[in-house]
């Protein structure tokens, strides 16, 4: 290839090389949630009409069901390949979004697995095995050469939640982060992203952090993402990231030719957009970046479509064609996960679910009640249908719909009345109401936590006059000060679906109505209103800026009143848990050269050897525990327990807890299981120091499952050999 041909290939839209064989690519395509139409890459037609559109990613990661995870990236790859044998989508796909939801306004919170960096990690590391996963290599030795069913990629790399609050634009923000914040929260989801799932891709971000951009920050590429954590792939950039350096972040007054060179030499490979193959080889005749870097980033990318078979096939997918698209086992795939992603939270008496014998007439009001396209939420495609919550719901009564407002904005009561008419005459009333893309989305960050216009009024109004038992339904990435709807005692029951995909009426329906008993918690906490008028979204600490009086931020760090915690949600049923076996305490056996490191404290305390730094030990230490999880009420159903880590008391600065593990259990009424966890020490109970060391601390951890339920303490101690 002469110098002209590579740099050609650098953007997304690579044209190839006729004259040596070497065929074009557009190296982008979407899979959030399903195939989308987003990116150049895929298209809907009449060969292809449709894909199936899964529950948005916050929906999925409420469900905390690991094996559920994968199966939808499964079925979403198998989409994916079946679209790209019938000429209708590239094999690349820049999904998922796995950056942590730090603060509630942020407008892309749907596309998250929300605000516990350690779930985020774990659904990351599963969808993306879902997609890239090809049986029977999947513990291949040589991961250059470990064939992939399609290609993932992991975003945005780093420290990326703000999109557009109050005038502050992503393109311009510049994330001030500390070290500790950065290796506890930000990396760590990408880290498990890349040890764990195998990914092979990472898209690096718009914003800057700590005055670099990160597209061009070579301790971020490459010293983290190629050196600490062994990348076998390619780096891309956000779209026009590269261009966005020249244009409004006028890094170092860069020109085109040195924001190209500056990106390519911190361990860029791809750039989607069009500045890298513009300007690469007279940024080379200019003497800012070596060819040797060009070549370098096109053998990352190039093997990553060898190992896709694109060049010489791959037989084991051939077969894949339009029947393996919007089948009956996908559909079916994308109502189960809706189902087991809706959290109960309130059931007031029981009221729910409905009894159809009894419920014969139903009304449903409210601006989500006919919800189609809201549900797909974003990222998403041509679904394959869609089955609104009217559709749903008439599957059980005869409904009398009234759409109370208009839209979400809801910015007249002009159809309150109907509504309240409808709730009058019906023996049930179902209020879908909440939020949808005008108001959080990408670009765009909320300003409050409230609910928008009248919706407030219509549903207290509805609430007041309504012959039945009231349940109210919101749609929501992000949580909402419903306080008032909570305290409302005429306001039975509430339900929270998030964007629920294609089948979300169909899901709503059926939990409403008790075919499916919920079993889904909440990925993000709610906040009250007031939250957000004691810090902007702006400032990144985690931890409380008591200098400012900053709340801290996440279930980590705050532990003020909130509407809903984090992990938060009930069931039809009811369950008990018992500790069946712990151990008290564990003995890490450290060499007599390694040096024991002090932690802060609040209060005086003294120990031997406080802490050690993980990295000087082998991190082989484990400690098991069992928990009996009885199903004690009269309904089948699903519990997630959800394990948590609380550190040693005193220790200064630190967590209050952090999620470690979490199962979820189906148990018939009346039935028990056993269930096993096996953590790690290090990973489990180690924490990060305000100078950004991994430690391991000396002292009594406390073990936590749910809601403490079930507690007991580890004793940690270390023995020098």
């Amino acid at each position: 290839m002469t110098l002209s041909e590579k740099v050609a290939q650098l953007g997304n839209d690579a044209p190839g090389v006729a004259r040596l064989g070497l065929p074009p690519y557009n190296w982008w395509s979407e899979a959030l949630h399903g195939i989308s139409n987003v990116g150049p890459g895929t298209r809907f037609d009449n060969v292809v009409p449709g894909a199936t559109s899964f529950p948005n990613v916050i929906n999925m990661a409420a469900s905390f069901n690991e094996a559920m995870w994968k199966t939808v990236g499964q079925a979403v790859s198998t989409e994916g390949r079946a679209m790209y044998n019938l000429g209708r989508a590239g094999l690349t796909y820049w999904s998922p979004t796995i950056n942590v939801v730090r603060d509630p306004r942020w407008g892309r919170t749907l596309e998250t697995p929300g605000e516990d960096p350690f779930v985020v990690g774990k659904y990351a590391a599963n969808y993306v095995r879902g997609l890239q996963d090809v049986e029977g290599t999947e513990n291949a030795t040589d991961l250059n050469s470990r064939p992939l069913k399609v290609s993932s990629c992991c975003k945005h790399f780093a420290a990326y939640d703000v999109d557009n609050w109050k005038g502050v634009h992503r393109y311009t923000f510049d994330a001030r982060v500390t070290e500790q914040d950065m290796l506890e929260t930000f990396l760590k989801p990408f880290e498990m992203c890349v040890k764990e799932g195998g990914v092979s891709s990472v898209m690096c971000s718009y914003n800057r952090v700590n005055g670099y951009p990160t597209c061009a920050d070579p301790v971020l590429l490459k010293d983290t993402i190629r050196g600490d954590w062994d990348l076998h792939g390619y780096i891309v950039a956000d779209c026009d990231s590269v261009e966005v350096m020249v244009k409004y972040q006028h890094f170092l007054n860069d020109t085109n030719e040195d924001a190209v060179a500056q990106t390519l030499k911190a361990g860029l490979d791809l750039d989607c957009g069009v500045l890298s193959p513009k300007y690469a080889e007279s940024s080379v005749r200019q003497g800012k970046v070596r060819v040797k870097n060009i070549d370098k980033a096109l053998n990352y990318l190039y093997v990553v479509l060898m190992r896709l078979g694109y060049f010489d096939g791959s037989p084991k997918f051939q077969s894949l064609g339009s029947k393996d698209i919007c089948n009956d086992e996908h559909i079916e795939l994308a109502t189960e996960a809706a189902r087991q992603g809706i959290v109960l939270l309130k059931n007031d008496n029981d009221a729910l679910p409905l009894d159809p014998a009894i419920i014969k007439t139903l009304a449903v009001v409210g601006p989500h009640a006919n919800a189609t396209y809201v549900m797909l939420g974003n990222y998403a495609g041509v679904p394959c249908r869609m089955k609104s919550p009217i559709d749903g719901l008439s599957e059980y009564a005869k409904v009398n719909y009234q759409m109370g407002c208009e839209n979400v904005a809801c910015k007249n009561d002009t159809f309150i009345f109907e509504a309240m008419d409808a709730a009058k005459n019906s023996d049930a009333t179902v209020i879908l109401g909440g939020i949808d893309l005008s108001i959080e989305a990408e670009s765009l960050d909320r300003v409050d936590l409230l609910l928008p216009g009248f919706q407030t009024q219509l549903i207290q109004q509805v609430a007041a006059v309504s012959k039945g038992p009231v349940v109210l339904v919101i749609m929501s990435a992000g949580g909402i000060d419903i306080s008032f709807a909570k305290n409302n005692p005429n306001i039975k029951a509430i339900v929270w679906a998030g964007y629920p995909g294609e089948e979300g009426g169909r899901a709503i329906a059926d939990v409403i109505f008790g075919k499916h008993n919920p079993g889904g918690r909440l990925p993000v906490t709610w906040h009250e209103a007031d939250y957000v008028n004691q810090l902007p979204m702006t400032s990144m600490p985690l931890r409380p800026v008591t200098s400012l009086g900053y709340p801290g931020r996440t279930y980590k760090f705050f532990d003020g009143p909130v509407v809903y915690p984090f992990g938060y949600g009930l069931s039809y049923t009811s369950f008990n848990h018992t500790l069946v076996s712990a151990i008290p305490s564990l003995t890490v056996n450290i060499n007599k050269a390694i040096l024991c490191r002090d932690i802060a404290y609040d209060t005086a305390v003294k120990l031997d050897c406080a802490s050690v730094l993980v990295d000087d030990i082998t991190c082989s230490d484990e400690f098991e525990f069992e928990i009996k999880v009885e199903n004690v009420g009269k309904k089948d159903g699903s519990q997630v327990v959800i394990v948590y880590s609380k550190p040693p008391s005193g220790i200064s600065s630190t967590h209050i807890k952090q999620v470690v593990g979490f199962q979820r259990v189906f148990l018939k009424a009346g039935g028990f299981q056993s269930v096993k966890f096996k953590l790690n020490a290090c990973k489990s109970l180690g924490l990060i120091d305000f100078g950004g060391y991994n430690l391991l601390p000396a002292g009594e951890h406390t073990i936590l499952v749910g809601d403490g339920a079930v507690s007991f303490p580890v004793k940690l101690s270390f023995n020098r050999v």
